[in-house]
């Protein structure tokens, strides 16, 4: 969508826009509501700050619709379609990477209790996979700090590719 596209929708409109970038309302709210921006650059910047910091509870709210790296969604929602094209780097057809990442997942689910969540956009499944196992040395405090970094990330990532000049 173009930005002069984005600026003039009706917004009900500019905020279907919004949420597969992050299903957070306050988020979404925000960032249709402070229209018109005047570039590009100034809507992805107020995104970021408008994203700086999620609360706990709309980290969780999130985290609800990311699926486990390595495993690809099948819906056909524009938020799937993002997480398939995010998670290009990590090959389904090698076994290796895919168990290793399961093992990961796993672990981190049971310390953490809820699923491992990186912004895998320009990531390989090694580099992935390394954070992974690193990130499992975290404390809860520190990895709910990364995972509210990762979302912003994301979310701004995801806006970036939807809105042109």
């Amino acid at each position: 969508m173009k930005l002069a596209e984005f600026n003039s929708a009706d917004p009900t409109a500019a905020k279907a826009t919004l949420r597969p970038c992050i299903d957070i309302s306050r988020w979404v709210e925000a960032v249709a509501g402070a229209r018109p921006f005047a570039g590009r650059d100034e809507l992805l910047e107020f995104a970021a700050r408008a994203a700086n910091p999620f609360t706990p509870a709309e980290v969780e709210a999130a985290m609800a619709h990311h699926p486990r790296i390595g495993e690809r969604p099948t819906a056909a929602s524009t938020e799937a379609s993002m997480s398939r094209s995010e998670q290009a780097g990590v090959d389904p057809a090698d076994a290796g990477a895919a168990e290793a990442l399961a093992r990961g997942n796993r672990e981190y689910e049971e310390k953490f209790g809820r699923v491992f969540l990186i912004r895998a956009a320009g990531r390989t499944a090694p580099e992935i996979l390394a954070a992974l196992n690193q990130r499992l040395t975290n404390s809860p405090e520190e990895e709910d700090t990364i995972v509210a970094q990762q979302l912003r990330e994301i979310a701004v990532l995801r806006l970036e590719g939807l809105i042109s000049e």
